[in-house]
């Protein structure tokens, strides 16, 4: 072996071998190759060789990142709907009725609501009113307000449904045709502002309690405070009297009595069918009140 080796400092081979280049040189006395470079290789060679490869595992862990994310992004939200872990952000459009809101009954009889929230509403013009129980719909029985609010979203809008209720106790059934959140909110909307303005009766509306009238089947609303020289006062309603009919209305929560009032025409005359009495003796009073305005 030669006393004198040559290496070249861009690849490291020997002279004479590989693709060494001749004019890019340096000598070593001896045939010893310096330690800090196994297998014959250079410390600078071995140096710029471990950078590269060093690269090319970045390059490696950048597409592996790229393609895992792009993965995810189609596989998940599929794995996600199957898990039922995933809600869509495109919902089916949910049916209304135009009453307030739902709650369960007693015993999980049904579902019921406090009042209907304006005129002509699906379920004004299916006769309802607050304090009904709504036992079936669309042929199936309803026993929470979760099932009832299944159904809701479940129903076509515009459809014509079979609708069985109880109002104080008693089985009814009425037919109703739902109606869309727009259409629900621009009857309310129509109400609210009409021109005519909102009834009004003249008693502290938070003065008032939901009752059973004694020795009936009947619910209406007993009034506290009367105010004084308002309509109610003056067509000769008093303190302590139930409610149980405005209008052609039947009176059975606080809050229908306090909608129905609000849209009764300012001016004109309704007879409210009130029960006046104490302990099991009451006598039922239709009174005419003409209504004042808002």
């Amino acid at each position: 072996m030669p006393s004198e080796l040559r290496f070249c400092r861009n690849c490291g081979f020997r002279l004479g071998e590989g693709v060494a280049e001749y004019t890019e040189t340096v000598r070593f006395d001896g045939s010893a190759v310096p330690t800090s470079s196994p297998a014959g290789i250079p410390a600078a060679t071995r140096k710029r060789r471990r950078k590269s490869g060093m690269a090319w595992v970045f390059v490696a862990l950048l597409v592996f990142f790229v393609g895992a994310a792009a993965f995810t992004a189609v596989i998940s939200p599929r794995q996600a709907i199957r898990n039922g872990g995933f809600t869509p952000t495109v919902m089916k459009p949910k049916s209304f009725l135009g009453v307030n809101g739902f709650e369960t009954a007693d015993n999980d009889a049904g579902v019921t609501f406090d009042n209907v929230e304006a005129p002509d509403t699906a379920a004004d013009k299916a006769g309802l009113i607050g304090g009904d129980i709504i036992t079936r719909f669309d042929g199936r029985e309803v026993h929470d307000e979760d099932e009832m609010t299944e159904l809701m979203v479940a129903t076509p809008i515009g459809k014509t449904v079979d609708v069985e209720f109880l109002r104080d106790g008693e089985k009814k059934t009425t037919k109703l045709t739902t109606i869309s959140s727009d259409e629900n909110r621009r009857l309310t909307a129509l109400f609210e502002k009409r021109p005519e303005g909102l009834g009004q009766f003249g008693y502290d509306n938070g003065d008032v309690e939901e009752v059973e009238v004694p020795g009936t089947n009947l619910h209406g609303v007993r009034l506290g405070k009367i105010l004084q020289s308002r309509p109610a006062d003056l067509a000769g309603v008093k303190d302590g009297d139930i409610v149980i009919q405005l209008g052609e209305t039947p009176i059975r929560t606080k809050k229908e009595f306090y909608m129905r009032v609000r849209r009764a025409l300012p001016y004109t005359t309704v007879n409210v069918v009130v029960m006046r009495g104490e302990n099991d003796k009451f006598e039922k009073i239709e009174i005419p009140v003409k209504m004042g305005k808002v």
